[in-house]
């Protein structure tokens, strides 16, 4: 009986250290490995939504600089889509 609860003490302890030993690890390598893979995908979404934004201002600008011109090549692809979707 007494090597038995001498075995289970035992195994409570290697469970305990092993415990210690993986939140040891969590927060010396997996928690700063993804704070800093979050911080990189903030700054490729970023950089991404400026470049989205200059294109669309630039879109905006040459829209209203040959309105006629945005028209036609409107046109011209709402017909292209609609003649691939039939």
């Amino acid at each position: 009986m007494a090597d038995t609860h001498s075995k289970y003490e035992d195994a409570t302890v290697q469970i305990a250290n092993l415990r210690a030993q993986v939140e040891a690890l969590m927060k010396e390598r997996v928690t700063p490995a993804l704070t800093d893979m979050a911080g990189r995908a903030e700054s490729a979404l970023n950089t991404a939504a400026g470049a989205v934004r200059g294109q669309a201002q630039s879109l905006s600008g040459h829209v209203r600089e040959q309105p006629l011109i945005a028209i036609l090549v409107a046109a011209g692809i709402g017909y292209l889509l609609g003649r691939t979707t039939r």
